[in-house]
């Protein structure tokens, strides 16, 4: 069920990348405010770490993370969310 890893991402001003802690993400994982089953197919793992099923299209996720977390007030104005597929090699091992 989750095939992908995916790094979640904040970007400052000076373009600097900064892995989005687990709470961020569980919080979004959590309350699903978007009501889209689609994103039931995603489990948080780690800071800047998210698996996913293959069915979740990554700029939706993207799109509805950055609205929650703008939301909740974890990113300013001048930040943006960055969401990608790992790939295998960089992968995090799994703590299961």
């Amino acid at each position: 069920m989750f095939a992908r890893r995916l790094s979640i991402q904040r970007i400052d001003p000076a373009s600097e990348r900064h892995p989005c802690p687990i709470q961020w993400i569980d919080n979004f994982a959590m309350r699903n405010f978007t009501n889209d089953a689609v994103f039931d197919d995603t489990l948080p793992v780690a800071d800047g770490v998210m698996e996913a099923g293959t069915r979740v299209p990554l700029d939706r996720l993207q799109a509805a993370m950055e609205d929650w977390f703008r939301r909740k007030g974890y990113l300013k104005a001048d930040e943006r969310l960055e969401v990608s597929e790992l790939a295998a090699s960089k992968a995090v091992p799994s703590t299961s």
